[in-house]
């Protein structure tokens, strides 16, 4: 798991990789998003920091989902790895969970701007998929009202292999430049097996508090996944080693290859006022 600070900052002295990887951007453009040309097409502009936040241990975007108003209460995604009161257990889910977690809001150029709190943990788990799910104490027109900063929308499709994506971290505000190469039946680590991750090309050369990351599709400017892991030693379905088992129960180790899982299914799962429902007819979600 890409996981919290104190890990990452001791594997950095040990293993010397301290440097930013070469992939890593730490430029900024315009503003995530898309703006109309002078000829009124719509274009995407280029994928900055704007909307990503950091964690204590780990990156996080503020994120909306495609019916989301902007009067909702505004929502902060990271990993379920990243909850701060320990990793859920196999199995468990967490709802409404009272937190008054701070995150640090991000401009274009990776700049703190605002610090944002949660009111609850509106969801957690680490079955099936790796995330955390906090509801914040400010809508998404009173963060754009006073920082200029929009959320980032939630593709509701699966991604699609070869798309061309960036990580973006706000912990270390670094950016990784790379594409997914495919999609893993069960990725497994220590006690934890998640469903259809994403498999990062070797160029998204993640480390430790990239954890939380938005997985952001170059073309559209949408966040189609949520990076989580990477197999750092070789090791087979251990903690930081995670393994790819296939539908015959084939396992493949990819050393030094990165993993994300999908965040699409997310959005059927909230409703009107962008409150948690798990009952809805195409919410797929693990439940408690």
């Amino acid at each position: 798991m890409r996981k919290p600070l104190a890990a990452a900052l001791l594997a950095l002295v040990i293993t010397g990789a301290g440097a930013a990887p070469a992939v890593a951007e730490t430029r900024s453009a315009a503003g995530a998003g898309t703006a109309a040309t002078a000829s009124g097409t719509a274009t995407v502009q280029a994928v900055d920091f704007a909307g990503t936040v950091s964690l204590s241990n780990c990156s996080g975007s503020v994120v909306r989902f495609p019916r989301s108003a902007d009067g909702d209460p505004a929502l902060v995604l990271t990993n379920g790895h990243c909850l701060e009161t320990g990793f859920p257990e196999p199995g468990e889910v967490v709802v409404g969970q009272s937190s008054s977690r701070s995150f640090g809001l991000l401009d274009s150029a990776g700049t703190r701007v605002a610090t944002l709190r949660a009111s609850k943990v509106a969801y957690s788990t680490m079955t099936d998929t790796d995330v955390t799910i906090y509801q914040l104490t400010r809508t998404y027109a009173q963060i754009r009202s006073s920082y200029g900063i929009n959320a980032l929308t939630l593709a509701d499709t699966h991604p699609v292999a070869g798309t061309a994506i960036k990580v973006v971290s706000g912990y270390w505000k670094r950016i990784y430049s790379c594409a997914v190469d495919g999609f893993v039946y069960r990725l497994k680590e220590g006690d934890w097996t998640w469903k259809d991750s994403v498999r990062y090309t070797s160029a998204c050369n993640t480390i430790g508090g990239t954890s939380g990351s938005p997985v952001i599709d170059n073309a559209t400017g949408k966040v189609v996944a949520v990076n989580n892991t990477g197999n750092e030693d070789g090791g087979t379905c251990t903690v930081n080693n995670p393994c790819e088992v296939d539908a015959n129960g084939k396992v493949t180790v990819r050393q030094g290859i990165n993993y994300a899982e999908e965040t699409y299914l997310i959005p059927a799962c909230f409703g009107t006022g962008n409150q948690l429902d798990l009952s809805a007819s195409e919410c797929t979600l693990p439940k408690p």
